[in-house]
């Protein structure tokens, strides 16, 4: 198992975390007052049989949708052109169904970013959600994920913890992973760390709801995949790969939680009668840097 031990404090480890302690307050700073990006909605563009009304409804549909992330910030009429990147939409009627797609482009050099289409029967049947999703897929987003976090689980016989940083550049630095068994009345614990990479794609306390206006599921703020590397852990926990995972930050987003899921960590291989009764994993963080 990695050592989890304390190293005598000398004057000069004390210097040495006190300027570490100066350096992550302002990289905590800098995460909590993250620059949104800005983005222009222009008025969408009719053609092929689709009614001006329509695509104006469009477009409104769009900046409300995007408005509501609070990731982003949406620029409109004449102001959209100012912006960093332009997400420039038409709504054309292809045989029986209504085709909304657009261009997203960045504004200093032209470049197009990605393409994006929705169809439905009507303009109500058209997923503006997925729609969104597609437009701004590269747009930069704030990214509150940033930081270390740790994650403790109270078993019987003790606590599994988890402390894991996010870092830039979609890299992540893995200080605690402890994994879990128990088999034939026999419970194990190992103290792993190690690396990995992860995605995150951010949105703002998003309920994603279907034409009548019911919830498909539970608020979310973004989805993060992760993949880990990991040494000093039970075999199968070598390597930890998760993608889809819907997470949910309070309100100051000192926490968070996967809404869907979590970081596997151990398993019960005997039974109700042992507690728990199903596999472990870490879905519950709380920032700690």
């Amino acid at each position: 198992m990695k050592p989890w031990g304390q190293t005598p404090h000398t004057v000069k480890e004390h210097m040495r975390k006190t300027l570490l302690a100066l350096v992550f307050l302002g990289l905590a700073s800098g995460v909590f007052a993250q620059r949104l990006s800005t983005v222009g909605i222009p008025a969408f563009e009719a053609g092929g049989g689709a009614s001006p009304g329509d695509a104006a409804s469009a477009a409104r549909q769009v900046i409300d949708e995007l408005k509501s992330w609070g990731t982003l910030t949406i620029l409109e009429g004449g102001e959209a052109e100012g912006a960093e990147y332009i997400v420039r939409g038409k709504l054309t009627r292809q045989d029986a169904a209504l085709v909304l797609s657009a261009v997203t482009v960045e504004a200093k050099s032209g470049r197009t970013l990605n393409e994006s289409k929705e169809q439905g029967a009507s303009l109500s049947g058209i997923s503006i959600f997925s729609f969104c999703a597609q437009a701004v897929e590269n747009v930069p987003y704030p990214n509150y994920l940033l930081g270390k976090w740790r994650s403790t689980i109270t078993m019987p016989e003790g606590f599994l913890v988890c402390v894991i940083e996010f870092g830039p550049g979609r890299l992540v630095q893995v200080e605690r992973y402890d994994t879990w068994e128990h088999r034939q009345n026999n419970a194990l614990q190992y103290e792993g760390y190690g690396s990995g990479e992860y995605s995150y794609a951010g949105y703002m306390r998003r309920t994603v709801r279907d034409a009548q206006g019911n919830s498909l599921q539970s608020p979310i703020d973004a989805v993060v995949s992760v993949n880990l590397k990991l040494e000093e852990t039970l075999p199968e926990r070598e390597t930890v790969s998760r993608s889809g995972l819907r997470l949910l930050f309070n309100d100051s987003r000192s926490a968070f939680e996967f809404v869907n899921g979590g970081l596997p960590c151990g398993y019960n291989y005997d039974g109700a009668e042992v507690y728990p009764s199903a596999p472990v994993a870490f879905t519950r963080f709380t920032r700690i840097q």
